[in-house]
C-alpha cells in the first residue's frame, strides 16, 4: 500500500488493481453517482484505475483510494483530475453509501488540499457539484472553495455549482 497522505481516520493510496471491487462500491454504484455521470461500467474500472495510476507517477497527483485505517476497507475516491496542465486541477470524492455523513470526505477534501499545496506547480483548484448534492456543497463552502457561479457540463448534462480554490504562496 503506496500511503500518499495520512489523516487521523484516513489513508489516501495510490490504487491498486485489487481494489476493483472496491472501486465498484463507489465508481460502480448508480446511487452514489446519480449526481455525477452515472456509474463506470464494471469492465471499465481497471483502466480507470491504472490511469489513476499513471497520472500519479507522472504528474505526482492523482485520484487515489480513500482508506479507513480501523478497518483498511477502501471507502471512498479523493485527489485531483489534472484538467488542462498541472497550474489548474479538479477536486473530486466519492464514497460508499455507508461512508456518508461521516465526515471522511471533508477529512480527505482536506488531505487533498495539504497535498497540492506542498505539490508546488497548482496555482488554481476548480470543483463542482450538481445543486442537489446538499453534502459536497457544505464541504467545497467548509474547506474554502470560492462560489463563482453556474456552470454547465456536458459531461453530466447539467448546470452545476462550480467552485474554485486559489493557491496562494507562503
Amino acid at each position: 500500500m503506496k500511503i500518499i497522505i495520512e489523516t487521523d481516520r484516513l489513508y489516501l493510496c495510490v490504487f491498486e488493481d485489487s481494489q476493483i471491487e472496491s472501486a465498484k462500491n463507489f465508481w460502480g454504484d448508480k446511487e452514489v453517482m446519480a449526481l455525477c455521470d452515472g456509474p463506470t461500467p464494471h469492465e471499465l474500472l481497471l483502466k480507470v484505475i491504472e490511469g489513476y495510476r499513471k497520472c500519479h507517477d507522472v504528474k505526482g497527483l492523482s485520484v487515489y483510494a480513500v482508506i479507513l485505517k480501523e478497518t483498511k476497507e477502501v471507502i471512498g475516491c479523493a485527489g485531483f483530475n489534472i484538467v488542462s496542465s498541472m497550474e489548474e486541477v479538479e477536486l473530486i470524492y466519492h464514497f460508499i453509501k455507508s461512508a456518508w455523513g461521516k465526515g471522511y470526505a471533508s477529512e480527505a477534501a482536506t488531505a487533498c488540499l495539504e497535498l497540492v499545496k506542498s505539490h508546488g506547480k497548482v496555482q488554481k483548484i476548480i470543483a463542482s457539484a450538481s445543486p442537489e448534492n446538499i453534502g459536497s456543497l457544505k464541504i467545497l463552502e467548509k474547506i474554502g472553495f470560492t462560489f463563482k457561479g453556474m456552470k454547465w457540463f456536458d459531461d453530466t448534462q447539467q448546470d452545476e455549482h462550480f467552485y474554485e480554490y486559489i493557491i496562494t504562496s507562503s
